[in-house]
């Protein structure tokens, strides 16, 4: 199988080279299974598990026997914090609880992978040779976006981003931390979940480099 080539662009949006990406990591094939488990970790790991419910028993009040057991004509009740009553607990309700689990780094990585091929089947992985930022200023860096043909026009609705870099220094993550499309994130650490939920993806030559090792393992 022949390597793909992809263009390389440079901060003005010109074509200045090309790259062959890795035949081993880019073939092209989109595993689902191993995306909806991975897909599946990463959202179960973000959940906050918080939502609580009080049973019977942790309800205030309700000590005293409303009415005596015998000889009143009306149900037998123990607590008027009985669930069957206003104000009451609630049977079988929500309680604070770990959501987190685990799957093999192996298929992580897959997913990775997958999502990956998944972009470039799309035409949606562009590569920059560099980016970097003499000062703080998000003018300048959405200015780049706007020269790769993405999110350039006065609509609304903005294409969203997921941009990887091998590095980031002070300057260049305050000048791209408040771009309301852009996510932003290191090559090292990315995942199928980042890559999957935004539209276009941008990584840089270096940054490509390191998903490649993480990959080729």
């Amino acid at each position: 199988m022949d390597p793909k080539v992809l263009p390389v662009y440079n901060s003005d949006g010109k074509e200045i080279d090309s790259v062959k990406l890795n035949p081993s990591v880019f073939d092209g094939i989109v595993n689902a299974d191993a995306i909806h488990q991975a897909i599946n970790l990463y959202r179960a790991n973000n959940r906050k598990g918080l939502a609580a419910t009080k049973t019977r028993g942790e309800v205030s009040g309700g000590g005293k026997k409303p009415w005596k057991q015998k000889g009143t004509g009306r149900a037998r009740v123990g607590s008027t914090r009985s669930p069957l009553w206003r104000h009451g607990g609630v049977i079988f309700g929500p309680h604070p609880r770990d959501f987190s689990y685990t799957i093999p780094n192996k298929i992580k990585l897959l997913a990775l992978k997958s999502s990956l091929n998944s972009k470039l089947n799309e035409n949606n992985l562009i590569v920059l040779d560099a980016l970097n930022a003499e000062k703080p200023k998000v003018k300048e860096a959405v200015k780049v976006f706007s020269n790769l043909k993405i999110n350039n026009g006065k609509s609304k609705k903005k294409t969203s981003v997921l941009l990887l870099l091998d590095k980031i220094d002070d300057n260049l993550r305050l000048s791209l931390n408040n771009i309301s499309f852009l996510d932003l994130s290191l090559a090292q650490n990315t995942n199928a979940y980042e890559v999957l939920k935004n539209r276009k993806l941008v990584v840089t030559k270096a940054a490509l480099s390191k998903l490649v090792e993480r990959l080729k393992k």
